[in-house]
């Protein structure tokens, strides 16, 4: 087994076996990202797919500074908000303005109560540019700022979509919660 070095150079070399190498240690790590992004898992292993040819084609740039798997998230989630650049005009649209969910005021959940197949299920009932919004921000980190610059948005609609996309989860969170309690 080579390790990250050794994979990471040949990979750089276009050796084969390297490659597999590389798929097969960050294909399920890399793949929970694009599920963030995706609406279904189809969408999500198309992104993986092309997040790995990016990384195949550019691996020789990784400087060795900052952590390898860091720097593979970086080029899953860019693949996934050009993916959604791509495809922006396929999906169906709703204006914010039509989509308006009220803060319900109800303290936390547990994240224990709800399990990772019923988040994920409540995560892909959110309209795209909430569901983007709300993975760069609350998941990956990024600020408000940034998120406008990579998805070519006003800095107030990313807050506006992240702070809609809580609502709207907490109230289909709540709704589940309710749901589960009555059987």
């Amino acid at each position: 087994m080579l390790n990250d070095l050794q994979i990471i150079e040949g990979c750089a070399r276009h050796e084969r076996r390297a490659q597999q190498m590389l798929y097969d240690k960050y294909s399920r790590f890399l793949l929970g990202i694009c599920l963030r992004y995706a609406g279904d898992k189809a969408e999500a292993e198309d992104i993986l797919q092309d997040s790995f040819l990016k990384i195949y084609f550019s691996i020789k740039d990784f400087s060795g500074t900052g952590s390898f798997a860091g720097w593979l998230r970086k080029v899953a989630v860019n693949t996934a908000i050009t993916h959604y650049h791509k495809n922006l005009k396929h999906r169906y649209h709703i204006e914010i303005e039509e989509y308006v969910s009220i803060e319900t005021g109800t303290s936390s959940f547990e994240e224990s109560f709800y399990t990772s197949e019923e988040l994920y299920m409540v995560m892909n009932e959110l309209p795209s540019g909430y569901r983007m919004v709300f993975n760069l921000y609350a998941i990956e980190g990024y600020k408000h700022k940034e998120i406008a610059e990579m998805l070519g948005i006003d800095t107030n609609t990313s807050k506006s979509q992240y702070s809609r996309a809580k609502a709207v989860l907490r109230d289909k969170l709540e709704k589940l919660g309710k749901l589960k309690n009555s059987y």
